[in-house]
């Protein structure tokens, strides 16, 4: 049944205890006069009325406090908030990894779960072993999983490896292969943590079109990411929390605007970067990017200037600058070249460099700039900066000619004007193409 409940979590807390403050390192000495001064120290400890733990070593910390959801059959929730909200901590709650403090975690169905490299692998067991392995941990009889093993191989691309035991794989290799394990071995809960941001381009793309196609299913899944366009193009809601407590639970698109306009705590001034200046060669001193507002956040089709400030001691008459603006999966999106005649090219200096443009239409996600400061034929490399500047373009709130911005629309989005065509009497069914 499409409202079945299928995970209820009830006042669930978590308790850890942490390390207190690090003793400092003692002399012999210092150690010999402590063994003779504790005894006084203790009773005069009781004589004053303390505990004998009052200088303990260990402090409680509350990863999950008193968090209360449901989530449906055939629901996709995301799971968002800044690193040491609790999720991953939800997460190992869920797939019966740890024990909750208080309250309870009921889970109804075949849980598989995907939360860091190796979770749930024996290293000295081979790819085929484990694969029988976590399959009779789901539940699964041998026909089952001999009926899915193929695809499961086909997925992870490790056929060639497959009877290697995996401490020999390489992290990609074993996370392939957990993935595809997990993914493919039809649970009926899938939960996936921010495991898949070591992953490659490709592999991302792939993971994320097969949590899809396990959703369209009727499937549950639960997705843990700090990729807000990959949480926005997979969930349909999504959970918040905040020092273990959930913070908003509703609509995807609505949680990512309170996320990214509540949550993460963007800097005073502009998204900046500061080199080191160096005596013996051009170098890039510093680069900001002024967005449309001063909380970092970029609001899409507004206009937005980057900063560059070039300190040459060695000028180069065929030197010329540029910068990428790059998105999350370090793709180029756009490309900006100043190749116009400019003073740093024949003489020594600080040169400040300003490219406005007058409306950018990145489609909503994080980026950062990359530089280059070059010859003009680009075949010497001066310097190069990549992942500076870090800043934000939200689209949420945004509707032009009641279209309503959706996920995974595409990357760069441009106005267009479209005019219709008229046909003409003469107009052949087949015309014949002028370069023939």
């Amino acid at each position: 049944m499409a409202n079945e409940i299928v995970l209820r979590v009830n006042n669930l807390s978590k308790e850890y205890q942490i390390g207190g403050r690090q003793e400092p390192y003692r002399t012999l000495r210092d150690t010999l006069t402590a063994a003779v001064t504790a005894p006084f120290q203790r009773v005069g400890r009781l004589l004053r009325g303390e505990s004998g733990g009052a200088s303990g070593l260990t402090q409680s910390f509350w990863a999950l406090n008193n968090l209360s959801f449901d989530v449906r059959r055939g629901e996709v929730v995301g799971i968002i908030g800044r690193n040491g909200a609790g999720k991953s901590t939800l997460l190992k709650i869920l797939s019966r990894i740890t024990e909750p403090t208080t309250g309870t975690a009921e889970i109804y169905g075949r849980v598989g779960a995907l939360l860091e490299v190796g979770t749930g692998f024996h290293p000295e067991l081979t790819g085929r072993d484990n694969i029988y392995l976590n399959g009779a941990i789901l539940g699964m009889g041998r026909a089952e999983i001999e009926r899915k093993f193929d695809e499961i191989v086909a997925f992870a691309e490790v056929e060639q490896f497959i009877d290697t035991p995996v401490k020999h794989y390489s992290s990609g290799m074993y996370l392939r292969l957990a993935f595809a394990v997990a993914a493919n071995l039809e649970p009926e809960i899938l939960i996936v943590d921010e495991v898949l941001a070591v992953g490659d381009a490709a592999f991302q793309k792939k993971c994320l079109g097969k949590m899809s196609e396990v959703a369209n299913q009727g499937r549950t899944v639960l997705f843990v990411s700090h990729n807000m366009q990959a949480v926005t193009q997979l969930t349909q809601r999504c959970i918040i929390l905040a020092h273990g407590e959930r913070q908003f639970d509703g609509p995807t698109p609505e949680a990512v605007h309170h996320y990214l306009t509540t949550q993460i705590q963007h800097p005073s001034r502009p998204a900046y970067y500061e080199g080191i200046a160096r005596s013996d060669r051009s170098h890039i001193a510093w680069a900001q990017v002024h967005s449309s507002s001063a909380s970092g956040l970029h609001r899409w089709g507004q206009p937005i200037s980057f900063e560059f400030a070039l300190q040459v001691t060695e000028p180069r008459e065929g030197m010329c600058f540029s910068f990428q603006i790059v998105n999350e999966l370090q793709q180029a999106i756009c490309h900006f070249w100043l190749f116009d005649s400019q003073p740093y090219r024949y003489r020594a200096g600080r040169f400040l460099l300003r490219c406005t443009v007058p409306i950018l239409r990145l489609y909503m996600g994080s980026y950062t700039l990359t530089t280059y400061l070059s010859d003009r034929r680009g075949d010497t490399m001066i310097e190069s900066l990549a992942s500076i500047c870090p800043f934000e373009v939200t689209m949420q709130g945004i509707q032009r000619e009641e279209y309503d911005w959706t996920p995974n629309t595409a990357m760069y989005l441009e106005d267009q004007v479209w005019a219709p065509v008229e046909e003409t009497s003469t107009t052949q069914a087949n015309p014949t193409p002028d370069y023939l």
